[in-house]
């Protein structure tokens, strides 16, 4: 069974209000390359334009979000014969991926809010209980995970090794770039003074571990992988914005559950779907918190 069937056999996700609403327009780009019919038909391949107007998209899908489009990756070359463009396409093909990457997304689960540090900072008995059906909801998914990654902060940490407990022998590592900040300034601002410095250091490192973990499959990765992120809400709502292409000042406009999954999937081409966003449908309701 495909993974998203298998994912949406066991609960209703709740992204509508995002899938409703957008538009997506793979339109092709001339890469210099000259009379190669073999590029344009690579072209074609990558989508059409799913109407007969002229209609013009507002925004365009860069296709080369991640500096791993194939073409990106060679150097360009004049065509001046058929052999050169076979050499040219033979280049190409080898940069290609040909797998999918998962990416889920975990929240911690609720936490010690009135904690002064972040050892202070760890799960309400709540969250603990959160963060044990989200382990068993990722179980029953029966995906092959790859590898989970967590955030080090106390919070995450707990989160991560209550949901290993379900997940076993699946690698485990830790990365101190997920831990929580404020990326960049809201769009609408949050109404409250907040210092410039606050967003000037969190800001290029949550840029920064998107571009690490966010990208098409290396041309040698033979199967789809699944990797789980067990990190914050901030994190997880700026790498959405990110991914989709949307304005990554609007990550504030998306509330993010305890213990939920958000699922991207990104394609050989390029192409990023968002599979699930804060699902917590599998959690009794009152077990859902947003704290």
């Amino acid at each position: 069974m495909p993974a998203f069937s298998r994912f949406r056999k066991y609960a209703i996700v709740g992204v509508g209000a995002l899938s409703g609403a957008a538009l997506f327009c793979y339109n092709t780009y001339n890469d210099g390359v000259e009379n190669n019919k073999d590029q344009q038909q690579l072209d074609k391949n990558y989508g059409h334009n799913t109407w007969a107007s002229d209609f013009i998209p507002s925004v365009k899908w860069d296709k080369n979000w991640d500096k791993r489009d194939p073409r990106s990756l060679i150097k360009p070359m004049k065509i001046r014969n058929e052999t050169d463009e076979n050499k040219y396409n033979e280049m190409q093909a080898a940069k290609k991926s040909k797998a999918v990457r998962h990416l889920l997304l975990i929240r911690h689960g609720q936490y010690n809010l009135s904690g002064e540090t972040d050892s202070d900072r760890i799960l309400t008995d709540l969250g603990r209980q959160q963060a044990e059906l989200t382990g068993k909801r990722l179980a029953e998914l029966n995906l092959p995970y790859s590898l989970i990654v967590r955030s080090t902060m106390s919070r995450a940490q707990e989160t991560s090794k209550i949901i290993e407990k379900s997940l076993k022998n699946v690698p485990v590592s830790d990365d101190s770039i997920l831990v929580e900040g404020a990326p960049i300034p809201p769009e609408p601002p949050i109404g409250h003074w907040t210092s410039e410095s606050h967003y000037f250091q969190g800001g290029p490192r949550i840029e920064a571990a998107f571009r690490k973990y966010f990208h098409r499959a290396d041309p040698n990765q033979e199967r789809d992988s699944y990797t789980i992120l067990v990190c914050h809400a901030n994190v997880i709502r700026y790498f959405v914005c990110r991914a989709l292409q949307f304005p990554p000042e609007a990550w504030l406009r998306f509330s993010l559950k305890n213990g939920s999954i958000t699922w991207i999937s990104i394609q050989p081409s390029g192409r990023v779907i968002l599979r699930a966003f804060g699902d917590s449908g599998y959690m009794p309701p009152e077990y859902i918190t947003t704290t």
